[in-house]
């Protein structure tokens, strides 16, 4: 199969999914109340072509923060530390991220900085990876009449700058395209959508690959589960995964997952802290030749 065909292959996967949403939404609108008037809710839309809405869940900025799969919500303020630890066999990773996001009204912006350790047999490789430098915004969110149902989609897009270190060594170039939906008052789910291209030299140069990643998440608020502390508690699922589309691994998918859970602790003056936990296993053979276990802590400040 050629690159074009893959390609066609992944924007058809990303197109069928997203209608999948939208006839969901379908469905649970033909359920909501009759009492509530559609046309009383019509002066909720703005922006470009009216494709947002006041009322999305989307614009309050809440959605839990992912751990492996890029963050999609909207984050008004906020840093956050991570540390990811994998192993597989002798081969052990480390790796550190520094991340700070901005919010301008929708858009939001990021800086992502990694510190990465790699062993194997005594052999070290270590130093920053790629800087990270992202932006995304909604373009068209869908609301039932009940609020029940509530989907966003937007667009990302990421640039990787080299830091010259025996880590970082390609530019990455990676255009997005993210949805989150929430349904009830419980479930959350966020999809995201890229395709990566590095760029110089090296054996890497030119490299392109389908990534994607799902989060699910369950939140569960303080007067529901009374935890010490905690105003939120989300247990999460993760799966992330990516398909190189040319040079000697092509075609060749890996999929890992993350059972983790995130707790949203009561703020300190204007600072909510979020701390979370999760545990890391590949999920097919092409992810465990790479990763046999591995464990991710996230501490996230919202200020």
């Amino acid at each position: 199969m050629n690159l074009q065909k893959k390609k066609t292959i992944c924007v058809l996967a990303t197109v069928s999914f997203a209608a999948s949403i939208q006839a969901a939404a379908l469905a649970v609108e033909q359920t909501a109340a009759p009492h509530i008037n559609s046309a009383a809710t019509s002066d909720t839309r703005y922006g470009l072509f009216n494709g947002l809405d006041h009322r999305s869940y989307y614009s309050q900025g809440d959605f839990p923060e992912p751990f492996l799969v890029d963050d999609s919500g909207l984050e008004i303020n906020e840093a956050r530390l991570d540390w990811l630890h994998t192993k597989n066999d002798s081969a052990k990773s480390d790796v550190v991220t520094a991340e700070v996001e901005k919010g301008f009204g929708n858009l939001t912006l990021e800086v992502e900085i990694p510190y990465e350790r790699d062993s194997d047999s005594g052999t070290v490789a270590q130093g920053i990876g790629n800087i990270d430098l992202g932006a995304r915004y909604p373009f068209y969110q869908y609301v039932s009449r009940t609020g029940c149902f509530d989907t966003t989609f937007g667009g990302a897009i990421e640039v990787g700058i080299p830091a010259s270190s025996a880590i970082s060594v390609n530019p990455e170039f990676v255009p997005k395209m993210f949805n989150d939906t929430k349904i009830g008052e419980h479930l959350t789910i966020q999809s995201i959508y890229g395709f990566s291209t590095l760029t110089g030299g090296g054996g890497d140069g030119g490299l392109q690959t389908f990534e994607y990643g799902f989060t699910f998440g369950y939140a569960i608020e303080h007067r529901e589960l009374p935890l010490p502390g905690v105003q939120r508690f989300i247990p999460m699922f993760e799966l992330v995964g990516e398909t190189p589309l040319n040079k000697d691994n092509s075609g060749q998918n890996s999929l890992v997952g993350n059972a983790c859970f995130r707790l949203n602790l009561k703020t300190i003056g204007r600072v909510q802290p979020r701390l979370g936990f999760g545990l890391v296993f590949p999920i097919n053979s092409n992810a465990r030749a790479d990763i046999h276990s591995g464990i991710v802590t996230s501490l996230v400040f919202e200020y």
